[in-house]
C-alpha cells in the first residue's frame, strides 16, 4: 500500500465513550485526538453525533446481515485446507455443527472463493483414453525410423 493511503479503522464499541467521557469532562477534541492517535475529523464527527443524537453507536448499514463471522470464514477455510477432498456441503455440516447455526453450502463456496480457494483446478496435460494410448504407441513404432 502507498504510503499516502490511509487504512481505515473502525473504532471498537468502547472507545466512542472513552472519548465522549473525555470530552465532557471539558478537555479539547485536539488533545483527545492526540492521546488516541486518531484524526481530529473523526473525534468532530463523533462529538458531533453525541450532542445531535445523544449516542455515539455506530449507524447500521443496509443490507442483509452476513450469515458468518470473520472467524467462522477463517474456520470455513482451514477446514477445506486440511481436507482437500471435502465438498462445501461436508464443509458446511461441519462448520453448522462446530457454531451452531445453519449455514448453506452456498455461503461456504462463496466464503472459499473469498479466501482463493475454487473448485476447478487447471488441467496439465491432456488426459489419454486407453484406445487412444494404443494408437499413438502404433503410429510411434511405425514411423520409429
Amino acid at each position: 500500500m502507498a504510503n499516502n493511503q490511509s487504512v481505515r479503522r473502525h473504532l471498537d464499541a468502547f472507545t466512542p465513550g472513552r472519548i465522549i467521557g473525555k470530552l465532557e469532562e471539558g478537555r479539547s477534541v485536539t488533545s483527545v485526538a492526540a492521546e488516541f492517535g486518531i484524526s481530529h475529523s473523526i473525534f468532530s464527527r463523533l462529538w458531533r453525533q453525541f450532542q445531535t443524537t445523544g449516542t455515539a453507536i455506530r449507524g447500521f448499514s443496509s443490507g442483509r446481515p452476513r450469515g458468518t463471522t470473520p472467524t467462522d470464514d477463517r474456520y470455513i477455510v482451514l477446514q477445506a485446507r486440511r481436507n482437500r477432498g471435502q465438498t462445501a456441503g461436508e464443509i458446511a455440516r461441519h462448520t453448522t455443527q462446530a457454531t451452531g447455526r445453519p449455514i448453506s453450502r452456498f455461503t461456504v463456496a462463496r466464503r472459499l472463493h473469498g479466501g482463493g480457494l475454487f473448485a476447478r483446478r487447471p488441467v496439465r496435460c491432456v488426459p489419454l483414453t486407453p484406445a487412444y494410448r494404443r494408437r499413438r504407441s502404433l503410429w510411434c513404432r511405425e514411423h520409429r525410423n
